[in-house]
């Protein structure tokens, strides 16, 4: 492995161990997502979307031990600790005691779910698209615990509060970010439908 993977690095990796379609639109919503937050904070917007597109790499063939396998697939292929080290931050609390320490990884702990919230508030709307849709349409979603239930709010919130944000702006942020690549996540949609 060179110095820093590269994207077709991380792709190819990515694509090694994973098949579902779900899962690999979430990896690429993750991924612009965490390229946006990285322009917005002047960030290295390569390294900071590799990593959310490699956040999930072990989740499809080995759930029951997401993350740890993540580091022994990372590591046999010689990536950066701190890379490995962010993919291991995003399940704090819930598969393993990493905790969010830089921007990068507090900004992934918070939009991995968040991004979920989105898609399932796009796909539930006329248009069925990210790109008009709203902060108070998500907002309005949040608050019905059946919609989405899967989706751990309190992880969100606390990121939020790791990054000193109001929800609203996190919220804002993850649909600029989604909108960018709204035909790769199958999120474009219709949104004359709206």
């Amino acid at each position: 492995m060179k110095e820093k993977p590269t994207r077709e690095d991380a792709w190819n990796l990515f694509k090694k161990f994973n098949q579902s379609k779900s899962l690999t639109k979430h990896a690429l919503a993750v991924e612009g997502v965490m390229r946006f937050m990285a322009r917005k904070y002047n960030e290295d917007e390569e390294k900071w979307g590799i990593i959310g597109l490699v956040h999930d790499l072990d989740y499809e063939k080995y759930p029951e031990e997401h993350c740890q396998k993540a580091r022994e697939i990372l590591e046999e292929e010689n990536w950066p600790e701190d890379y490995i080290r962010a993919v291991m931050s995003h399940g704090y609390g819930i598969v393993t005691d990493v905790k969010p320490e830089s921007l990068l990884e507090k900004v992934l702990y918070t939009i991995d779910e968040l991004t979920g919230l989105v898609t399932t508030s796009a796909l539930v709307r006329p248009s069925k698209s990210v790109l008009d849709i709203k902060v108070k349409s998500v907002k309005k979603k949040w608050k019905d615990k059946r919609f989405a239930a899967g989706i751990d709010r309190s992880i969100i919130e606390k990121g939020a509060e790791m990054l000193n944000l109001e929800l609203s702006e996190v919220i804002q942020d993850t649909i600029l970010g989604m909108r960018e690549v709204a035909d790769e996540i199958g999120l474009k949609g219709n949104p004359e439908q709206s």
